[in-house]
């Protein structure tokens, strides 16, 4: 099977994704975003340190990353999946409610930005008990303010990434959530409709954090579009072997 490669979003590590990497024996590129603070500085960061012949899977930010990635590198990459992701340019207000965060967080410190910024992610009534919200909790406190005022820099510099989606020659799933408002269905719709081989999931019961909210579901959405790479004569590996 393709090597998955795991490029996370905003605050997030390997443990929003230890399902995938559990299933599918996934390499997470976290710490990518400590030592860069733009999209394209974490692109190729992420390919010097990814296999020739991998099908990304970008998450969030994660998702512009793995598109740019593609900009650069389109003969290394055998696949590309978007989730819970956007590709539109920064939005009026986007700035103002991003640095409000960043405010709050230099003024209170991380776990006060955590509690401000991850509950809208999760299902509505998702309790602050619960086991997954705790553990992405903890994972966005422990990355920090200051890895948190380097990725919304990036985010807030991002390059154009819908004029990606039309050049996408390798086999592209959009996988959103129904509860994502974040990342709107709409928005996945979009998205997959701009991409020329995507297929489109939306996982139910799922906000934002899908990956670790809703696993099995979100697992088989990737298992499909892996076992779609592998059958493909696009695959990269493929392309290098002899005839």
């Amino acid at each position: 099977m393709t090597r998955l490669v795991i490029l996370p979003g905003l605050l997030c590590d390997a443990r929003l994704f230890a399902a995938q990497v559990a299933a599918f024996d996934a390499v997470v590129v976290d710490g990518y975003y400590g030592h860069a603070d733009s999209i394209g500085a974490m692109a190729d960061w992420a390919l010097a340190r990814m296999p020739d012949g991998a099908a990304l899977m970008g998450h969030s930010m994660g998702g512009r990353v793995a598109l740019e990635m593609w900009r650069r590198a389109p003969d290394r990459i055998a696949g590309i999946a978007i989730a819970n992701s956007g590709v539109h340019p920064v939005r009026p207000g986007e700035a103002d409610t991003r640095h409000a965060l960043l405010d709050l967080g230099r003024r209170s410190g991380a776990a006060a930005l955590v509690d401000r910024w991850l509950p809208p992610m999760m299902v509505p009534g998702t309790s602050t008990d619960d086991t997954v919200y705790r553990t992405i909790h903890a994972m966005a406190v422990d990355a920090g303010v200051d890895v948190f005022a380097t990725q919304i820099r990036a985010l807030l510099d991002r390059p154009d990434a819908e004029s990606v989606l039309p050049t996408l020659t390798c086999p592209v799933a959009v996988i959103g959530a129904e509860h994502d408002g974040w990342s709107p269905v709409a928005q996945q719709q979009a998205i997959a409709a701009a991409a020329p081989d995507a297929v489109l999931t939306i996982i139910p019961r799922a906000g934002h954090m899908a990956p670790a909210e809703a696993p099995a579901a979100f697992n088989r959405v990737v298992d499909d579009w892996l076992a779609r790479i592998d059958r493909t004569d696009f695959h990269p590996l493929n392309k290098r072997m002899p005839s």
